[in-house]
């Protein structure tokens, strides 16, 4: 059994600054005219998978992209194309119909294509295996958030992040806002002490429905898997449920402010407002207690019609940190500061210090903590699904296993009714 102690003991210690922070205009003048081509490979080539390629390859000038996977042709194509269409980098992408895959074990064609660097921006429900094949071909990784659904998937991803220290492999997160320099900045004033010691936190994403990207629609003739691989957002076993899918970003924030301590125990509540199919819920509120009685809260819901609002508000014994809209950004209290630094694209930072620390032979590891905080947030969803109380420990052992043993395009495929609180039990 894992529990929260081991967790804690076996993570990684996680600068605030990051690794190697450099422009990538600069980053480009650095790296030599002969150094080596580092091949990349896609796999997930949806609007995330494609948007990770295009930052890879502005990243850094010896980047090529070689090879591309997906479960859907289409997908692979449109996302080849939309690439192509980027005249900064279209003279880079050197994929082929030899080495474009598709099918569920197209992943590892590209990972044996000969790659040196592979994006994993599949549906949720498959990085946990695609992780672990990357690492034992010996492969950096790019991986998005979140990284699993269910305890088994974190216990693989914590397993395979070890094994990629092991190898002194670079292994970076999607979860974006440990890049971005505004959020860095006042993170690192945070924990210089700017508002004293951390009591309370309360974090929103309130958005819209994603009911145009993820309507539903099945086609004559679709099956029960092509279906819910086309909508995978409104299926547990796929996305984890938006709490997991989206709101995942303040769940990391939370653990980035507490430096890292993981909350004891979760409780939650949520439920489905808007009549929709799948299997997920539209709203969440959780609470995570920590050992130091500070409370984080988090709420996340997905209506149309409705004000929306991200933010992080934080309490602390000197002052407040507020990183909500623009014009309450900041600190204030013992300490008032507001970040006037340079601006840049976080999402483009991340795969900036992902190349330079490849080239520099000074791997960055997000392993421990990219699994810290998709558990905490799976975590969450088990105390909502259930009304329960979950601990850390629990969620960690869980042997709740969400993604199926072995998937069949044509064979039915059931999905779990949608979790009633009260009645739906811990596993």
């Amino acid at each position: 059994m894992i529990t929260r102690r081991d967790f804690l003991k076996n993570s990684s210690t996680v600068a605030v600054g990051g690794l190697l922070a450099t422009s990538a205009l600069s980053r480009a003048a650095e790296t030599p005219a002969n150094a080596r081509i580092l091949k990349v490979g896609l796999i997930g080539c949806g609007g995330r998978g494609t948007g990770a390629a295009l930052q890879a390859l502005k990243a850094d000038p010896g980047v090529r992209l070689t090879a591309m996977a997906d479960v859907f042709a289409d997908r692979l194509e449109s996302s080849l194309a939309t690439l192509r269409k980027q005249t900064a980098v279209a003279a880079h992408i050197d994929v082929t119909p030899a080495t474009s895959f598709v099918g569920l074990e197209a992943f590892q064609k590209v990972i044996d294509s000969g790659v040196d660097v592979v994006l994993l921006t599949s549906t949720p429900a498959f990085r946990p295996q695609h992780f672990k094949a990357a690492i034992a071909a010996g492969k950096h990784v790019f991986c998005e958030k979140p990284v699993a659904v269910d305890g088994a998937g974190i216990r693989s991803v914590l397993a395979s992040a070890a094994e990629a220290k092991k190898k002194n492999l670079s292994v970076m997160s999607g979860f974006c806002w440990r890049y971005h320099p505004r959020m860095r900045a006042t993170v690192a004033k945070v924990h210089e002490g700017a508002i004293g010691d951390i009591r309370a936190i309360i974090a929103t994403y309130h958005t819209g429905s994603l009911t145009t990207k993820f309507p539903g629609t099945r086609t004559p003739g679709q099956t029960d898997l092509e279906w819910q691989l086309r909508n995978w957002y409104n299926f547990t076993w796929l996305s984890g449920d938006h709490l997991v899918e989206q709101a995942i970003h303040n769940v990391d924030k939370i653990a980035w402010l507490m430096k890292q301590e993981m909350p004891t125990q979760a409780i939650g509540v949520g439920g489905r407002t808007v009549p929709a199919y799948g299997n997920t819920y539209d709203n969440f509120s959780v609470a995570y207690e920590y050992a130091s009685g500070v409370r984080a809260t988090l709420s996340c819901r997905q209506h149309d019609g409705c004000y929306n609002e991200v933010t992080d508000y934080v309490t602390g014994t000197k002052g407040i940190f507020s990183n909500g809209r623009l014009a309450t950004q900041g600190i204030t209290g013992a300490v008032n500061w507001k970040y006037d630094g340079p601006e840049r694209d976080m999402y483009q930072v991340e795969h900036d210090e992902l190349f330079a620390a490849i080239r520099a032979d000074k791997p960055i590891n997000d392993g421990v903590r990219m699994a810290q905080s998709t558990l905490m947030a799976i975590m969450g969803r088990m105390a909502a699904y259930t009304g329960q109380v979950v601990t850390w420990d629990q969620a960690m052992n869980s042997t709740e296993a969400l993604v199926p043993e072995k998937l069949d395009w044509q064979a039915p495929l059931a999905f779990a009714p949608r979790a009633i609180p009260g009645q739906t039990k811990l596993a």
